[in-house]
């Protein structure tokens, strides 16, 4: 094979493994031309990844790299699948992750029960140690107790262990040392120690942090390992890389070290590919809306920057403290169902008809309304989706309506359809403006990226409720998370504890202590393959008024002689986000941390000249707008004939393989450059 030919054929690809399907996104690296795969789930997700790669036409000696971004880790959480493990900690704190901080999801259900931790009791074994606050050693570790420890964790077989001992954080010889004895006794353990994992104060997240990387480190790694393994065998040479929660990737080998950054994987995806949509079409303020069959993603990008949070979970009340993409995620999806309470209220979801049966409309013994059986009702839907491949009936939807809503509410079947839809976008308006408006965000200065499968039939209503002037739709909107893989760096966030008041700080100690981090950083990146070149390093500083414990993360330049402007911003940002500042008052340093960032080659996306010819429309079907009386025959075009530069004026409905457009009346939408749809919204009078 010649040079050229090689260079013809060589191709980037992203993977998105969901519960139902896995996506495949190929970018040529010769003309920046994507083409998609979708293939099913299977229960080894690698060989459904490799059915996907197939799929998309995609030799893997062709492969110049493959990212991926995956739900495994967070189903492990959800499922309690994953090997046996124990916790080994300081004496007085073998109960820490199961007192959590007593609150509770449902501050007034006091009769519902809380998650049980993911490692029981019984497997909370305490040791003789103690460091106290400063980090001075109180009690070093007792090594006889602990080689007896190791022998009995041997014993019953368990090879998963996490080490979280009191104030690690500050001093960690203890758990260094805890760690050498069982890596010796118990050779063939994975371990997990608190100090690496999370070096930062307050016990029960850096406890919570560490079991949830230990529990999950033997799944990640058995995955990565079998998944490179099976790829190389075909031909791959590079190395796979893996999303994680902070919007990077990383290698194989860094995953299974800190596993449980891979457990907010899939929605990170989806929010860096809503930003890059957004940047194409020209807008640096986005809001991301990603609308599957059971739950909408809901992301946010001010200036370019996507919100990044430092504390969440896959179950309430176990935080996972690694930097994470903030993404707020709902009930509400095209599977979602509609049902009445005690009050005889109509809601909508979060219970969800699932892929079995699914909606009433697809046949398989659903017999409760969804949004999807409104959507068929009302004619945004037609009676073939995936290209033909799924039939939906029109009756069985109306019948479900009809039992579910129409009847028990006096409605007509119509009145029903659309005030089921109306409730679902009710909703997601809500979780938008609680992650725009109550953050000091005014949603009229964003445009709105609608995508997923059921995105773009909800997104105009959307941003008409909530006076969004602009809806982008990308151009696979199904496979738009997969996409996001293909957009990102390695990335590594590195942190460590710095308590001082800002006014005292030594800034030559500050300077070193950033050092340490950016050398760390540099090691972890230099193991990953990357060449001093391509790393970049990134300071930031959380700071918080003086007796407070919430903080705000502020990025710093480098070297650092002063945190005047910092603190300048730290005001600002306090004042936006909590609508109060107080820019006299005394500002402490909480903690600082570095992002190392290994910057990887991209691929360029290709742009398309613009037409001036008409779209023409395929066909037409009746369809019922929330702007209109009653249904009108509406004009139906196929998303694949619309070149750059077209137009469609609503009312319209865009079919296409893995999704639906709706163009409400007096809406216009025109296909950009990059063949996204722009949606403008009249603004209401």
């Amino acid at each position: 094979m010649t040079d050229k030919q090689v260079s013809e054929k060589a191709v980037r690809v992203a993977c998105d493994v969901g519960g139902t399907f896995t996506d495949i996104c190929v970018l040529s690296e010769a003309t920046g031309h994507m083409h998609v795969a979708k293939v099913p789930t299977t229960p080894d997700p690698i060989d459904g990844v490799l059915a996907g790669i197939e799929a998309g036409g995609v030799d893997l000696n062709d492969l110049l790299l493959f990212k991926h971004g995956t739900t495994l880790a967070t189903n492990a959480l959800i499922t309690r699948r994953f090997p046996p493990a124990v916790m080994v900690t300081t004496k007085g704190f073998r109960d820490t992750i199961e007192i959590r901080r007593g609150n509770r999801d449902d501050l007034w259900d006091t009769y519902k029960e809380m998650a049980k931790p993911y490692i029981r009791r019984r497997d909370r074994l305490v040791i003789t140690e103690r460091v106290d606050y400063s980090g001075a050693m109180v009690t070093p570790l007792d090594e006889a107790e602990a080689v007896e420890l190791a022998r009995v964790i041997k014993k019953r077989g368990v090879k998963t262990i996490a080490i979280c001992f009191a104030n690690a954080f500050i001093n960690p010889a203890n758990e260094q040392r805890m760690r050498d004895i069982l890596a010796a006794e118990v050779p063939e353990a994975v371990i997990s120690i608190s100090s690496d994992i999370m070096p930062e104060i307050f016990e029960h997240e850096r406890f919570s942090t560490t079991v949830a990387n230990a529990v999950l480190a033997p799944v990640v790694g058995n995955y990565a390992k079998r998944l490179e393994s099976r790829m190389k065998e075909g031909g791959y040479k590079e190395d796979v890389m893996l999303l994680h929660s902070g919007g990077g990737v990383m290698t194989a080998k860094m995953a299974e070290q800190y596993a449980a950054r891979l457990s907010a994987s899939g929605i990170a995806a989806g929010a860096i590919a809503s930003r890059f949509v957004a940047e194409q079409a020209g807008f640096k303020n986005s809001i991301g809306l990603d609308m599957g069959g059971t739950s909408t993603d809901v992301s946010l990008c001010d200036n370019g920057h996507i919100n990044v949070t430092k504390e969440w979970y896959v179950e309430y009340g176990y935080p996972i403290c690694f930097p994470s993409i903030e993404v707020l995620t709902i009930g509400a999806g095209g599977g979602s169902l509609a049902w009445l309470d005690a009050a005889n209220s109509l809601r909508n979801g979060p219970q969800s008809a699932g892929s079995t049966p699914g909606p009433a409309c697809y046949g398989r013994g659903g017999e409760n309304p969804t949004n999807c059986d409104a959507n068929v009702v009302l004619g945004r839907l037609s009676d073939k989706l995936a290209g033909g491949k799924v039939s939906l009936d029109k009756s069985l939807a109306t019948e479900a309506i009809r039992k579910g809503v129409a009847e028990p509410l006096g409605m007509s079947i119509e009145e029903a359809a659309l005030s089921i839809i109306k409730v679902a976008n009710a909703n997601m308006a809500d979780a938008v403006r609680l992650l725009s408006i109550r953050r000091g965000y005014d949603p009229r200065d964003f445009a709105l990226v609608a995508f997923g499968g059921a995105g773009p039939l909800h997104g105009a209503a959307l941003a008409k409720d909530l006076s969004i002037p602009v809806v982008l739709v990308p151009p696979n909107p199904g496979v738009t998370s997969a996409l996001g893989c293909l957009l990102v760096d390695i990335q590594h966030d590195i942190s460590q504890m710095y308590l001082a008041k800002a006014e005292e700080i030594e800034f030559a100690d500050l300077e070193e202590t950033f050092r340490k981090l950016e050398l760390e950083g540099r090691e972890r990146l230099k193991s990953e393959g990357v060449e001093d070149p391509n790393m970049v390093f990134q300071r930031k500083i959380d700071m918080r008024y003086h007796g407070q414990w919430r903080a705000l993360s502020i990025s710093v330049s480098s070297p650092i002689t002063s945190l005047d402007d910092a603190i300048a911003h730290f005001h600002e940002e306090h004042g936006r986000e909590h609508n109060y500042s107080r820019p006299g008052a005394p500002v402490e340093v909480y903690r600082v941390s570095v992002v190392a960032t290994g910057v990887t080659p991209k691929a360029k996306f290709a742009e398309f000249e613009l037409t001036d010819a008409a779209a023409v429309p395929t066909g037409s079907r009746k369809v019922r707008f929330d702007e209109l009386p009653e249904a009108v025959d509406t004009p139906v075009y196929d998303r694949a004939e619309l070149k750059a530069g077209m137009k469609v004026a609503g009312p319209a409905v865009i079919d296409q393989l893995d999704s639906t457009v709706i163009v409400p009346p007096g809406v216009t939408a025109e296909v950009d450059h990059s063949l996204t749809i722009i949606m403008r919204i009249p603004a209401a009078h």
